[in-house]
């Protein structure tokens, strides 16, 4: 509920929905790709349908201090969903040329902040840095490549609550590439990643990484605590919705990797994270 969401500590994570998270850093709120829409499909009467209602509504999330897009594909944003934050979130940090986007949508001009890869705004003390990924864009059939992907890096500097920075990526959408070492090497290690694993297939691992990719990835970030997102709510590829959490839960057992998977609207704390429980055994 949004009292209990007001009321969670200062980085608190919750898991919404396929890459929707939302975290509390510095009172505020902050949401990755919001996705609320029954379907990730440019029409609700067809494409691929959600398993699960998220969580929480979305007329019921308390007012957001910031939205964090990494590209502008169905399944990481939404135009309807856009368009009902946008009365109550401050700001949207954006790839460059998908902010271009939803101020065609009515979001207002100055709300939209747009980056190009390794440039950061800051807000409350948190630092956010557009870093590269390995992936794609467009919406149509005749605007592909013609925006920006990117993936995040979050930095909640110390402060009198939490004497420690905090330091967590976001990996959007993205391939395994050399670019994971870079960004680890400028800004790890990290706290947590968060990193897709799901909706892959071998002949699409140049855009989707593999489980095997992503533990990988988050060794070259230097990551303590792996995160697995892009799962658990879209059936996108051929696999069963189960295995990226079944394969990734091996790999990480097999190379030592802390792994938490917080259940869709279950509290994880990102200064202090725990192990998590195995929920997609228990869900129908």
């Amino acid at each position: 509920t949004r009292a209990q969401l007001e009321a969670a500590p200062n980085r608190s994570l919750f898991r919404l929905g396929h890459s929707t998270l939302l975290l509390k850093l510095r009172g505020g709120f902050w949401i990755t790709d919001p996705v609320f829409a029954e379907r990730a499909s440019p029409v609700q009467w067809a494409g691929p349908r959600r398993f699960h209602a998220p969580p929480i509504a979305l007329a019921d999330l308390p007012p957001l201090r910031g939205v964090l897009l990494s590209h502008d594909h169905y399944d990481h944003l939404d135009r309807d969903t856009v368009v009902q934050l946008a009365k109550t979130a401050d700001v949207f940090l954006t790839p460059l040329g998908v902010g271009d986007r939803l101020i065609a949508w009515g979001v207002p001009a100055d709300k939209v902040h747009q980056l190009d890869w390794w440039q950061g705004a800051s807000f409350d003390g948190v630092r956010f840095t557009a870093t590269p990924a390995q992936h794609f864009s467009g919406r149509g059939l005749f605007d592909g490549d013609r925006t920006l992907w990117a993936s995040w890096v979050i930095v909640d500097a110390p402060n009198d609550d939490d004497g420690e920075a905090l330091r967590v990526f976001f990996s959007g959408d993205t391939g395994y590439f050399d670019g994971f070492k870079e960004i680890g090497r400028r800004f790890g290690p990290f706290d947590v990643t968060m990193i897709e694993t799901g909706a892959y297939d071998p002949q699409w691992a140049y855009v989707h990484m593999l489980p095997e990719q992503t533990v990988q990835a988050h060794e070259d970030l230097r990551g303590r605590w792996l995160l697995p997102v892009h799962n658990g709510t879209f059936d996108l590829a051929m696999h069963a919705w189960r295995d990226p959490f079944e394969r990734v839960t091996a790999l990480g057992a097999e190379r030592g990797i802390a792994l938490a998977t917080p259940a869709m609207g279950e509290r994880f704390d990102l200064s202090a994270p725990q192990p998590t429980r195995a929920w997609w055994r228990e869900a129908e």
